[in-house]
């Protein structure tokens, strides 16, 4: 009677390491696979001078500038002057964002 416990006891014990095996196999196969995603995604930083600004703002920052150089487009005849009025934009823009939006 004993010996056929210590046979169901060595087969239940056979059956749980085997268990145990398949389910390390799959927690290091998921592991690998979550690594592999996380490096293959791209990182963010968060550093830089755009993302110390909300995204509303970073919106205005780029929206803002386009609609001005695309009114100036539309209703200004004149291409020379054109080029002149969207060059300013470019160039007074840096100096807009701290007057208007703050140093941050």
């Amino acid at each position: 009677m004993s010996k056929e416990r210590a046979l169901r006891r060595a087969e239940r014990l056979a059956v749980l390491e085997k268990e145990k095996a398949a389910r390390a196999r799959r927690v290091a196969r998921r592991d690998r696979r979550r690594a592999l995603i996380r490096s293959l995604r791209p990182q963010r930083r968060g550093s830089g001078r755009l993302h110390r600004r909300s995204r509303a703002q970073r919106v205005g920052i780029v929206v803002v500038p386009l609609l001005a150089s695309a009114l100036i487009w539309f209703l200004v005849p004149e291409l020379a002057l054109r080029i002149v009025l969207i060059a300013l934009i470019v160039l007074v823009l840096p100096a807009l964002v701290v007057v208007v939006l703050g140093r941050r």
